[in-house]
């Protein structure tokens, strides 16, 4: 019997520097469903039909640390129509710190940069959040 994954331990290639990150969201993908009415159907019934393939943004936290503005830096990159694309890997690791799981984005770009509140009267680690769209999501299983 396999033990149970913990959803704690993971690391995100993306193209910067630091790969240790607080959280990873949005990794899902759906498919569009498109209701189809054949011309010769006389029960008045929609088909269902898929359509489209859509990935939901991926958002990517971390803490903020001197000296590291890679996420504005890859941000700064889009402009008009263009931006710098990259191939983002997600791995989920077992105890060994080997991947069980990865998840691989293809053609990422930021579309947001948020950074978290900054409150007096906390102790939270200060944080910064990426949004990325990209066009494709691959799942892989190790062995």
């Amino acid at each position: 019997m396999n033990p149970s994954l913990c959803n704690n331990h993971f690391q995100v290639e993306w193209g910067g520097r630091r790969i240790s990150f607080i959280s990873v969201s949005g990794l899902s993908t759906e498919v569009e469903v498109t209701p189809f009415r054949e011309s010769a159907s006389r029960d008045g019934v929609a088909r269902a039909v898929p359509g489209l393939q859509r990935f939901s943004p991926v958002v990517l936290t971390r803490s903020i640390e001197p000296g590291d503005n890679d996420f504005f830096q890859w941000m700064s990159t889009v402009r008009g129509s263009e931006a710098e694309r990259r191939d983002v890997s997600i791995r989920l690791l077992n105890a060994v710190h080997e991947p069980v799981v990865t998840w691989r984005l293809s053609s990422a770009f930021p579309s947001r940069l948020d950074y978290g509140p900054l409150n007096a009267l906390s102790s939270e680690v200060a944080t910064e959040s990426l949004t990325l769209v990209h066009e494709g999501l691959v799942v892989q299983h190790a062995g």
